[in-house]
This record gives C-alpha cells, structure tokens and sequence, in this order.
C-alpha cells in the first residue's frame, strides 16, 4: 500500500499494511482537526486530494480517502448518521470533507472514503481527546464541555477494519468506520480517573448538546468476523486499558517539560 502523510495514522497504517494491497493509495495528510477553519489548509488537502486521485485514476489504482464521522458530519438534528442519510456538516471541516467525498465518487477512480470516528492509539497528538484529557487529569483540573460525547475507536481495530473492506474487495463506497457508540465526556473522564488512580476538579462549560450517532449497520455487514473486534458494552474499558499506560507516560512528560520550562 501506498501511504501519504507522516502523521499518527499514517504511522500506524505503513506499519500494518506494509506491502499489502499494492495496487491501493490512502491519503493519511491533510486536515486532521476538526477545529482548523482555515481557508488555505483546506486548499492545501484539495489540491493533494485532486493530485492523487488523477495520478490513482491514470495508473488504476484505489484511492481511499479519510473524511469524518465526528459531530461536524453527522452533528445536525437532521442527521440519522448513516452514509446513506442526509447530512447537513455543522462546521467548516465537516463541509469540507464533505466536498472531497464527492470529489472522489465522480472523479472517475476507483475510491474508497471512511468516514471516521475518534481513533485512539499510540502516537497520537498531544492536543486530541484522549492525551489532551490525561494530561488535565494529570495535573489536577479538567474543563469539560457537558451535554458531549464521543465516538472512540482503538487505531488497531481501524486497521483492521480497512484491511478486511480492502480484502473483501469494498470499492466505491462510503463507509463508517467506528464503533457505533456514543460515550458521554463524564464517562470517558471516569474510566480515566480510575485507571490513573487520581481525582481531578472538574471545570464544566455549558454547551448545546451535540450527541451526534454513528450508524455502523454498513461496517457491521462489510467486515468480516466484525462480532470478535468485541464492539459492544464495555468496549471503552478495553480500548482505556488497552492505551493508559502510554496516555499516562506521555502526559507526564509533557507535564515535565511544561515545568522545567515554566
């Protein structure tokens, strides 16, 4: 497989996919926040998004787009959260991914677009959910949006996935690629506490709900053996005890450093 992009899943796909699926392209660069609202890193993904697909399209080869399934795409009171549904993108990023996936199914390649959920694992960057919250934690104080929740997926289980969609031949499709669960920020924060052993004052900021529902009726039924990936009730226990020990190690070094600096 050919990956572009040096960031947290393009690490963790060259290191799972290697050289398999040679005759696929996935772009893993880009726009990976979905707090960017800027013009011009928006062009920049287009243009590399356009570059890619002619160059996938000329020598056939799949190209697989990364678009989102976070509150941006499916956010909306409108939204049933599947692919096959409406979906009215509530910020720029999710507009702009939206745009892209259609981009791809009308460019004439073949494609593949995973609409993706909020991947957890080693790696990741200190200012997502997961480190950004231990880090809090960590230190003693957590500000929390209330009335949010998240979509969690183990980066082991998306490589997973993509790899049984690419092998049982999935093409031209979209599709979600999460675990159809929406975890409450308290309750993400009380499995941190717990497995870090440590209390911290919670700072709350009211927000307008946004509670946006990941269907994953389509993965369900694309993904072979889907039923041992172990998606169900207590899947964020496994996914916090799989990825605590480094959450904790990263934050207190970040913590470190943030003090011999200060």
């Amino acid at each position: 497989m050919e990956i572009i992009g040096t960031g947290f899943i393009a690490r963790h796909t060259r290191r799972y996919f290697g050289d398999r699926h040679p005759d696929v392209t996935l772009i893993a660069a880009g726009v990976s926040t979905v707090l960017v609202n800027d013009v011009s890193a928006f062009q920049r993904e287009s243009t590399l998004v356009y570059d890619v697909i002619r160059r996938c399209r000329a020598a056939g080869r799949t190209v697989i787009f990364l678009s989102t399934a976070s509150t941006g795409m499916y956010g909306a009171d409108q939204s049933v959260g599947s692919e096959g549904g409406a979906v009215f993108p509530l910020t720029p990023y999710g507009r702009h991914k939206l745009c892209l996936e259609h981009v791809c199914a009308l460019s004439g390649a073949r494609w593949l677009v995973l609409r993706l959920s909020h991947i957890v694992g080693p790696g990741q960057s200190p200012h997502q959910l997961l480190p950004s919250l231990t880090r809090q934690l960590l230190a003693g104080s957590v500000t929390l949006h209330s009335g949010v929740s998240r979509d969690l997926l183990d980066v082991d289980d998306m490589m997973r996935m993509t790899d049984s969609l690419l092998t049982g031949g999935v093409r031209d499709e979209v599709v979600n690629v999460a675990s159809g669960r929406s975890e409450t920020i308290e309750d993400i924060v009380d499995g941190l506490e717990e497995r870090l052993g440590t209390r911290a004052e919670r700072k709350l900021v009211d927000m307008p709900a946004k509670r946006g529902e990941v269907r994953i009726d389509k993965l369900r039924g694309l993904v072979t053996g889907f039923d041992d990936f172990g998606i169900g009730p207590g899947y964020l226990e496994s996914l916090l005890d799989r990825n605590i020990d480094e959450l904790a190690d990263n934050a207190r070094r970040h913590l470190k450093a943030a003090a011999a600096v200060g």
